[in-house]
């Protein structure tokens, strides 16, 4: 797999977590608890600026689902080892309201993420 892009996106963003699945995996399916290993690009709604991106940093994360921010802990269960995915996540289920402690706070953010394993 490479990099993907994430396009402008156009429109209001959502109220509710989106989740676009753009490739469905063969694999194992993650389920809320699990650890798992993923490549990921995070961008802005609004501008599509990119904040993030483990691609940029040449390999891929593993992490525990419970850690992360709530739109990843709802949007990645379900996806299978191999899928590529797309979450448009509202601040609520990301870092919170505008004037909150993160540089994110108040943003809608979009994630394309590929799951490439599951513990």
């Amino acid at each position: 797999m490479t990099k993907p892009v994430i396009e402008q996106q156009s429109g209001e963003p959502p109220a509710d977590l989106k989740i676009d699945d753009l490739a469905v995996g063969e694999g194992a399916e993650a389920k809320p608890g699990d650890t798992v290993e993923v490549h990921y690009v995070g961008v802005e709604f609004d501008t599509g600026a990119e904040f993030d991106a483990s691609w940029n940093r040449g390999k891929s994360i593993e992490f525990p689902l419970k850690g992360l921010i709530q739109g990843w802990q709802e949007g990645i269960p379900g996806m299978k080892v191999g899928g590529r995915r797309q979450l448009t996540i509202p601040p609520e289920k990301a870092y919170g309201a505008a004037g909150g402690r993160h540089r994110l706070s108040g943003k809608t953010l979009v994630f394309i993420i590929d799951l490439l394993g599951v513990r």
